[in-house]
């Protein structure tokens, strides 16, 4: 057999253990799935291992967030959520389908995640819930669930609160949501739903404090760790993290100023 003709031989050969190959590949468990132990973060994040994923289409209000009940009352609408998702997986195994990078929050990605033996995702359960809005999603389908939610004044429906996400950026004239909204008492609510002094959720101990000077760095604000100079300085924060990687993935950088306590 020529050089030629070997060479040829070998190609073929090549590009059919290519196509083999790809076959087997898309017929095994794809790479971005992880199935493990959960650890609930917050209301829309979870971590299996040392990854930590948001569930895609969903925005659960902030642990430091106060939403309005229907009785005119004040409550921590943001714990009440993360528990409602511990709730929803029961301490079981959860698989999460990773469907790309969450580019407002840091380096976490995105997941539509589903609980050993359920079929519905925990994404759509906790929005019919009503303990989550819908936000634009890459794959998740949550916007059926979302318009029951609102229907029935579920959760935080009921009540009155601001999208968790006007609430991270401090937006204080963003729209009001929920059954119980009055604009009669316009100015009242939003005095409830931005106090002057969050109340620090148990546990998180970092104060973020918005800064137009943590835009120069493509941060939103500046976070303060206890031991830090500028943490008894630091006044009225804007926002509470229980980690430094919760409040890097909300936008804030670490104070210069600021070195981990020994």
């Amino acid at each position: 057999m020529s050089f030629r003709n070997v060479f040829a031989a070998a190609r073929a050969f090549a590009l059919i253990l290519t196509f083999a190959l790809s076959g087997f590949l898309a017929s095994s468990e794809p790479a971005s799935a992880l199935t493990a132990a959960a650890t609930v973060r917050d209301g829309n994040s979870i971590q299996l291992g040392d990854v930590t994923y948001r569930l895609d289409g969903v925005d659960a209000p902030e642990l430091d967030q106060v939403c309005i009940d229907d009785h005119a009352d004040p409550w921590t609408c943001g714990i009440e959520a993360r528990d409602q998702l511990a709730k929803l997986i029961n301490k079981r195994s959860v698989r999460c389908d990773d469907v790309g990078p969450e580019k407002s929050f840091g380096k976490r990605h995105r997941a539509i995640c589903t609980a050993e033996g359920d079929k519905a995702t925990l994404n759509e359960q906790l929005v019919k819930l009503g303990f989550a809005v819908a936000r634009e999603p890459i794959k998740a389908n949550v916007k059926p669930a979302a318009g029951e939610a609102k229907t029935a004044s579920a959760g935080i429906w009921k009540g009155c609160f601001v999208a968790p996400q006007d609430f991270r950026s401090g937006k204080k004239d963003g729209a009001l949501l929920g059954a119980a909204c009055r604009q009669d008492r316009d100015k009242e609510i939003r005095a409830v739903l931005f106090p002057e002094e969050l109340t620090m959720p148990p546990s998180c101990s970092i104060k973020g404090k918005l800064a137009v000077r943590a835009r120069v760095t493509g941060n939103i604000g500046i976070y303060h760790l206890r031991g830090c100079p500028s943490y008894p300085a630091t006044t009225k924060p804007d926002r509470w993290f229980c980690s430094e990687d919760d409040a890097q993935a909300a936008g804030f950088r670490k104070a210069y100023n600021c070195r981990r306590p020994k």
